[in-house]
């Protein structure tokens, strides 16, 4: 058996530099705006991007075809640091949640870093069921493959990376050739349970959703009634934005009417990072990150286009479909859009792990880049 090397002689002219740029200016403004969200936090961003570069520079000389080999030892090994999470004594528990596991320097969360390795594993598995992706028996393995780990994230409880995962699931199904006749008939049933759904949760004595989760979608549906608890952020957050302007009012600014500087929004360099941008970069800064984040996804699709198998696109649109769909509803909570959930802002929102395993996911788009598809 021919083994694959982990480095192959890759062509300096196939490294996508242009994908390198960009990651580097979006990482550059979110350590000025964690810095400027929470003084305290700067040093571990700037800690956080120095090793999530480091991871990228490695990673994208290592051969995606060989990483993926292991994708039944990348699946296990992300069930069991998500069944691990919730073992008390091993779980940090931190705000009624059990997600985070304590490696000396930082918390380790396990979640952020299985979505990078969730993708490999069906990037693989698709390929291998590529001929038979649309029928019954491949799809019901899937479907039971993701809905393991989907669990236990949703026990920890972390209903809103369970619902980003299921969203990330559902575009690699799509990418890799899922008949748009099963999709129709997906959106058909889900349209209208997911009305059901939210009807019923809102209801008195639930036992869905746990009763901070139902707070937060009735302060989502009616923020004037809950605007002293649940919806206080989110407001906040809308008036902090509304309140840059055009230009902003500069970083590490002093002003009293400052909604940051107010402690007006908790945790401001996490979730609602999208309102310390707007308040102190205007909309040009808003619109800068925006455009930053897209030309990012714009990179990771046009590569795996150019994927010299499936599986490399699929990687490729999975890394891209992630950065967009957390930059997506992390904006959309911002400006009440969304009900308010836990999603960090892709490279800009302070979170050691969630940073490393986004550069880990653009160490193998630019692998993927470095073998493009051979045209004859």
């Amino acid at each position: 058996m021919k083994l694959i090397k982990l480095r192959r002689p890759y062509k300096l002219k196939d490294y996508k530099f242009s994908l390198i740029i960009l990651v580097l200016a979006i990482s550059f403004i979110g350590v000025l705006v964690v810095g400027s969200a929470n003084e305290i936090y700067q040093s571990r961003q700037i800690v956080g991007v120095v090793l999530g570069v480091g991871v990228m520079l490695v990673v994208s000389l290592i051969d995606y075809v060989w990483i993926s080999g292991f994708y039944w030892i990348l699946y296990f090994a992300s069930v069991f640091m998500l069944a691990i999470v919730l073992i008390p004594g091993i779980g940090v528990y931190v705000n009624g949640a059990r997600r985070w596991i304590n490696v000396g320097f930082t918390n380790f969360q396990p979640s952020e870093l299985v979505k990078i390795l969730l993708i490999i594993f069906f990037a693989k598995f698709i390929m291998k069921h590529e001929q038979d992706l649309s029928e019954r028996q491949t799809i019901i393995k899937a479907v039971i493959l993701i809905i393991i780990p989907l669990a236990l994230i949703y026990k920890e409880p972390n209903l809103s990376t369970t619902i980003c995962t299921a969203l990330l699931f559902c575009f690699l199904m799509y990418v890799g050739g899922l008949s748009y006749r099963f999709i129709g008939t997906v959106l058909v049933i889900t349209v209208p349970v997911a009305i059901i759904f939210l009807s019923i949760v809102v209801q008195p004595n639930q036992k869905i959703l746990d009763d901070y989760q139902q707070k937060r979608i009735l302060a989502w549906l009616e923020p004037e009634k809950y605007a002293s608890d649940e919806a206080y952020q989110q407001n906040n957050s809308v008036m902090a934005i509304g309140s840059g302007q055009l230009t902003g009012k500069g970083l590490n600014n002093n002003t009293t009417t400052s909604v940051k500087n107010g402690n007006f929004i908790l945790e401001p360099q996490t979730d609602f990072i999208f309102a310390i941008i707007g308040e102190e970069l205007g909309f040009v800064g808003c619109c800068l990150v925006i455009a930053l984040l897209l030309l990012i996804v714009i990179h990771c699709i046009l590569i795996g286009i150019k994927a010299q198998d499936t599986a490399g696109r699929i990687i490729c649109c999975g890394v891209g479909s992630l950065i967009g769909i957390q930059s997506f509803i992390n904006i959309a909570v911002a400006t009440q859009i969304f009900p308010n959930t836990g999603i960090p802002l892709p490279f800009v929102s302070y979170g050691l792990t969630s940073l490393v395993s986004l550069y880990l996911g653009i160490g193998l788009v630019l692998n993927i880049g470095l073998q493009p598809k051979k045209y004859k």
